[in-house]
């Protein structure tokens, strides 16, 4: 097995057996570098321990790990090869990877050689989460066209939405779900629970999760059945499907292993995914980071990841977390710290005396923000809380001790004694707990940290700040205005501040019950102290899996977070990529009225402009317990301490500290509810599929029976050029600027995942393809046709286009000087033969990872971005298509250059290419200057020379 031992590794005479598993084998890395081992990083223990075992003298040399051994000289300048244990897909990122490989496989036939030999050569898991919609909600469940323009009438039969009522459960605890074990009347409020928390007995589903499902299944059927295929055909490759939860929350509770162990060899798990969340493993003591879909093909076809070791950050954590703490306010607290100590492009690892203070449910909720302040990955060694919780679980006891003495043995076990020593860091970030306080981010970007208790003053001082990061410009005499407005028979008034979506999502939180129960907790109270929501609020509660709504269900709070609207509405990623429900007609028409500052408040990850809907400008990400706290307010601006959230029964002021659950009740609570029985039942459900998958019909057929009239699943047309030999890369001449465009430029910004707008190209491929808006679906969800995301890319409604001077998916073709779509002037430029290139600011590619903000505009013809500076996965995904990521020189951009954009531009690329060589570009104008190629390394380079990764990998089959 090359994943254990490759023929002719030098390294085999360190392969040792465990001791107290004599048949258990590993190598034992620890005795290959003694002490100069002993002070490493553990995140960089675990990439010397794959280069050693991988090391065949081709791919991996022996160079590489003594490079990775002597990391306190090589950090920051020597290139190293990486190959994870396993890939991780999301569908929406998936599929893009799933349809390469079935077009990769037709081009090998074309070309000679045997598509049959194309398949995963690394371990592949595809979760299938990203494809629910929010049609149906608590407060609209309705005929109405959802986000996607898709159908979103319910199908003619839906399943029953209850069972006949047998009467409540009168079980131990007072159940008093319609388990049908017993036979008496549940009060109306208690209706909904989804498992009976005491006998486990499967319940009815609410009405809105059935009719999701059914339209997930109904407008991805085409989608779905890729995927089958897939499963059937490819080997080395599982999918997870639809309605089992999201990849982050799969991939902890399920597919994580923490140690491997092949044949009785063991080695350290460790993984990339196409995902930048992928980092939540992190927190399990696992190696994880997310990549673009175009590297994560090919580490699927076994082809190492190349990276420049990185340098590591020690993040020790002191102190005691404040009782009003949550999960959330300690990772917004050390996303900022972490922020201010230019973390992006390191390692970021934890120690002290508070890591043993936080729960696994803590540490991994902490790495999910990993991306967020720019770290390649935040890693929390394994040590007695991980064993302690694995053990919780149901982990067979045989494999936790066999776990444990592996660790050990190559010292990956990190010691929480204050006695042991500690490994040595690049820099040391220090973060004491004790000083955190709530917070909230927003309202544009999650770096933007609120204190709870200021959130009033700072929401006011956005009105007054001019248009930007954070301001508004609303004029004084208009901060105070409203708009009234009828709603279901009610009048109500909508201000400056006025929330109308309001969305508990646990993709953040999926994995901390504590945070999932306090907003429970406290819907609980308020319901008891009669307080309510607003019905024209948007409310949402979308459950990272069925373990969340079982511990949930099982506390007794999921009747109450559905009293006041959070109700469940299906398991995937929804609100967080811009699935939402549209608005009530009559809210949309009241706000663009007034021009009123509405608010989406969320407990999610990405609050970027306009993410959520296009009438909702001010976003913030905060806690669950504070998401619900805010809805039942109906605004943000309020100050929790002198202000109450509302009235209740008997005329009662009801305020926020009232309802606010204290730590021994939620820790009393996750006690008796978290289980190892949730774990048990979540994996039965994985491995048994769901019905509506398992009566899926998918052709079985070696190569993919294209369906020409698809326009969901299209053959790309990235290997129509495939040759054995590859062609050196051809000079840039003449280009011009498709797109000028500033700082912080987003993956949604490039390419957008959520809906598709009627008057965009997309949609009028669509229309000319007979399909109707309601038809149209998500970007997201069309990410197997070229053709559609071709023509979204630069489609985002927000994007600022210098030569516009507004926010719109235009720009000028300047031999005509007509202003047109973006997609319309790109294919007129390739129609001329004219290539063309991006101008832009700083941090380039920002937010998640998304391989068709590379792929988009590859196929519009742009050979280059030339940026004040990139984001580094999706620098990676351009060179991994073929586009040259070039950047401007320290203290030099468009402006301080004199350049307009309206110019020509031409770059010459030399034969002989070295990492960051500078090149030379000259304008039309007789301009020259210079910026910096970043191809980091070697790799980088001959991937790039050959057209990118795919064609790189493709050429290995011929």
């Amino acid at each position: 097995c090359n994943c254990c031992s490759p023929a002719g590794s030098p390294y085999q005479p360190v392969i040792e057996a465990l001791e107290s598993h004599p048949r258990k084998k590993f190598y034992n890395v620890s005795k290959l570098g003694g002490a100069k081992y002993d002070t490493l990083p553990y995140s960089i223990r675990v990439l010397f321990e794959a280069s050693v075992r991988h090391c065949d003298g081709f791919l991996v040399k022996e160079g590489d790990a003594m490079n990775i051994l002597d990391w306190r000289t090589t950090q920051s300048h020597v290139e190293v090869p990486f190959c994870p244990a396993r890939v991780v897909l999301q569908d929406f990122t998936g599929i893009p990877a799933m349809v390469d490989f079935a077009a990769m496989r037709e081009a090998v036939r074309n070309a000679g050689g045997d598509p049959v030999k194309v398949n995963p050569a690394c371990p592949t898991d595809l979760t299938v989460d990203h494809s629910l919609q929010i049609d149906f909600s608590k407060c609209a469940i309705q005929n109405a066209p959802n986000p996607g323009g898709g159908d979103a009438k319910p199908p003619a039969r839906l399943s029953p939405l209850r069972a006949p009522r047998k009467g409540p459960c009168r079980g131990q605890g007072g159940c008093r779900a319609p388990c049908g074990e017993h036979s008496r009347p549940a009060a109306p409020i208690e209706s909904t629970p989804i498992l009976c928390p005491f006998h486990l007995q499967p319940l009815p589903e609410p009405e809105t999760v059935l009719k999701n499902q059914e339209m997930e299944f109904g407008r991805n059927r085409e989608r779905l059945q890729f995927f089958k295929w897939s499963s059937k055909v490819f080997k080395n490759i599982s999918i997870i499907p639809p309605e089992t939860g999201m990849a982050h929350q799969v991939n902890l509770e399920y597919l994580s292993k923490v140690v491997f162990e092949v044949k009785d060899f063991l080695y350290p798990d460790s993984l990339v995914g196409t995902d930048s969340h992928t980092t939540m493993v992190n927190g399990l003591g696992i190696l994880g980071w997310g990549v673009g879909g175009i590297e994560a093909e090919a580490a699927m076809l076994g082809m190492p990841l190349t990276l420049t070791l990185p340098e590591v950050v020690g993040c020790e954590l002191t102190g005691t977390v404040s009782p009003l703490a949550t999960s959330i306010d300690i990772v917004l607290s050390i996303t900022k710290h972490l922020r201010q100590a230019e973390v992006a492009g390191k390692f970021v690892e934890f120690f002290g005396s508070g890591v043993s203070q936080l729960s696994v449910a803590d540490r991994t909720t902490i790495a999910n923000m990993c991306p967020e302040y720019g770290a390649i990955l935040s890693f929390f060694p394994v040590d007695n809380v991980t064993l302690k919780h694995l053990k919780h679980t149901g982990l067979d006891e045989a494999k936790l001790e066999v776990m444990e003495a592996y660790l050990k043995a190559v010292k990956l076990f990190r010691n929480d004694e204050s006695s042991s020593r500690e490994p040595e860091y690049s820099q040391v970030v220090q973060v004491n707990l004790s000083s955190i306080v709530p917070y909230v981010s927003g309202p544009k970007r999650s770096q933007d940290r609120v204190a709870v208790n200021n959130m009033k003053s700072d929401f006011q001082a956005c009105l007054n700040e001019k248009c930007g990061v954070k301001g508004f410009q609303v004029a004084a005499e208009k901060q105070n205005d409203t708009v009234p407005v009828e709603y279901e028979g009610h009048e109500y008034k909508l201000s400056h501040g006025c929330v109308v979506v309001a969305a508990v999502i646990s993709c953040t939180n999926n994995c901390n019950p504590s945070v999932m129960l306090a907003a429970g907790l406290l819907a609980k109270k308020a319901v008891e102290a009669g307080l309510v929501v607003k019905p024209y609020i948007r409310t949402s509660l979308s459950p990272g899996s069925g373990m969340v709504t079982h511990y949930l269900s099982s506390s007794g709070v999921l009747p109450y977070l559905s009293k006041l609207g959070f109700e469940v509405v299906g398991y995937g990623c929804s609100t967080c990529v811009g699935n939402t429900a549209p608005l009530p007609e009559a809210i949309r028409n009241a706000i663009k009225q007034g021009d009123i500052i509405a608010c989406g408040v969320l407990s999610g990850t990405k609050n970027f402009e306009g993410r959520l809907c296009d009438c909702v400008r001010a976003n913030y990400l905060a806690s669950p317990p504070l998401v619900v706290a805010y809805a039942i307010a109906g605004t943000v601006r309020i100050d929790f301490d002198t202000e109450p959230l509302g009235t209740g029964f008997g005329g009662k002021s009801i305020y926020l500290r009232d309802i606010w659950p204290t730590r021994k009740e939620l820790h009393t609570v996750e006690e008796e509810c978290v289980i190892s029985s949730m774990f048990k039942e979540l994996k039965e459900k994985m491995e048994k599929g769901n019905k509506r998958w398992n009566l899926l019909e998918a052709p079985e057929s070696t190569l993919f029976p294209w369906d020409s009239k698809s326009t969901y699943i299209r053959c790309p047309s990235f290997f129509d050029k495939l040759a054995k030999d590859p062609v050196s890369p051809q000079p840039v001449e003449n280009a011009h600027v498709l797109l000028y465009l500033g700082d912080s430029v987003t993956t949604d910004h490039i390419s957008p995942a959520g809906s598709i707008a009627r008057s965009s190209a997309a949609a009028k491929y669509l229309t000319s393809k007979g399909l109707t808006p309601r038809e149209f679906n998500s970007y997201g969800a069309r990410r197997g046709n070229d053709a559609v995301m071709t023509r979204g890319t630069f489609a985002n409604i927000k994007l600022l286009n210098k030569f516009i001077g507004k926010p719109a998916p235009k720009t000028i073709h300047f031999p005509s000087g007509q202003m047109l779509d973006v997609f319309e002037a790109a294919e007129l430029y390739q129609r001329e033969g004219i290539p063309v290139i991006i101008l832009a600011g700083k941090k380039y590619g920002l937010g998640s990872s998304r391989d068709w903000a590379a792929k988009g505009p590859f196929l519009l013809g742009v050979k280059a971005v030339l940026a004040e500076s990139f984001e580094k996965v999706h620098r990676s995904q351009l060179i991994g298509i073929g586009i040259a990521p070039l950047q401007f020189r320290p203290g030099e951009n468009p402006s301080t250059l004199g350049l307009t954009g309206k110019e020509q531009f031409s770059i010459l690329f030399p034969p002989e290419m070295s990492p960051r060589m500078t090149l030379d570009i000259k304008t039309s104008t007789g301009k020259v200057f210079s910026v910096i190629a970043l191809f980091e390394n070697n790799m980088e380079i001959t991937l790039y020379k050959c057209g990118g990764s795919l064609n790189f990998v493709a050429r290995r089959f011929l």
